[in-house]
């Protein structure tokens, strides 16, 4: 994610293996038709309250290669969805979507994300994913239902519907497969995706190479808890963001 000033020729690397912390800005308004995840008929299964995380964050974290960072998050409400800012001498942007206690992010480097998105799942006890997503550049967000026709656990086949940020509604086919500790969705829409699962939540980054995804738990006091990943490793790496 952010990496010190020393760490960052480094960082810029990995931006470019393994979608090492980057961003997505959810601040700019062009119109980015979402192409896959929402909740269609059923809303986000929401039965805690998620607490407003706008603020100013101190970040401490690791690369999947053990090397550690440290950096400013800023986090901004844009509609229904979050503008994430680190700064660590390099500005990345990401865009979120929070559920339940978990916020999930997408973000690549640089001033344009267009192209990158993530999903949060809630995974239900009959194993139905219910999801709220966000792309960067829209500030509105999808939803998606997906439904498991076959397989076990997270991984399988579904059944998905979901509803766009301008209310159209769409239906695809996914799958989830394992991918070492995280898990590559392929939706039948030409979307592909690499998940991270926390509990009964799993979040998933999209858009390609350029485009690396983080999951937070939110925890009590209000610090973020995050683990992070990007394309071209199934390593991750995690993030400790605690408000100023």
């Amino acid at each position: 994610m952010k990496l010190t000033n020393t760490l960052l020729a480094f960082a810029l690397m990995m931006a470019c293996l393994i979608g090492c912390k980057s961003g997505t800005s959810s601040t700019s308004s062009s119109g980015n038709d979402a192409p896959k995840n929402s909740n269609s008929t059923t809303s986000t299964t929401s039965t805690v309250a998620t607490p407003d995380i706008a603020g100013k964050y101190n970040v401490t974290g690791s690369n999947p290669t053990g090397t550690v960072y440290k950096g400013t998050l800023e986090v901004i409400k844009r509609g229904d969805v979050y503008q994430f800012r680190w700064n660590a001498g390099e500005q990345y942007d990401g865009v979120g979507v929070a559920n339940n206690n978990i916020v999930a992010v997408a973000f690549a480097s640089g001033a344009n994300g267009k192209g990158c998105g993530v999903i949060d799942y809630v995974i239900e006890g009959d194993g139905k994913l219910v999801g709220k997503w966000g792309y960067w550049g829209v500030n509105e967000a999808g939803t998606e239902t997906a439904t498991r026709t076959s397989g076990s656990g997270l991984v399988g086949e579904y059944d998905a519907t979901g509803t766009n940020p301008d209310g159209k509604e769409y239906k695809a086919s996914l799958t989830v497969e394992p991918a070492v500790n995280l898990f590559r969705f392929t939706w039948s829409n030409n979307t592909e995706g690499l998940g991270i699962k926390r509990g009964e939540n799993v979040a998933v980054g999209i858009g390609g190479a350029r485009c690396g995804f983080v999951t937070y738990e939110i925890q009590s006091d209000g610090t973020l808890d995050g683990i992070w990943g990007g394309y071209g490793t199934e390593k991750t790496g995690t993030e400790k963001a605690t408000k100023q």
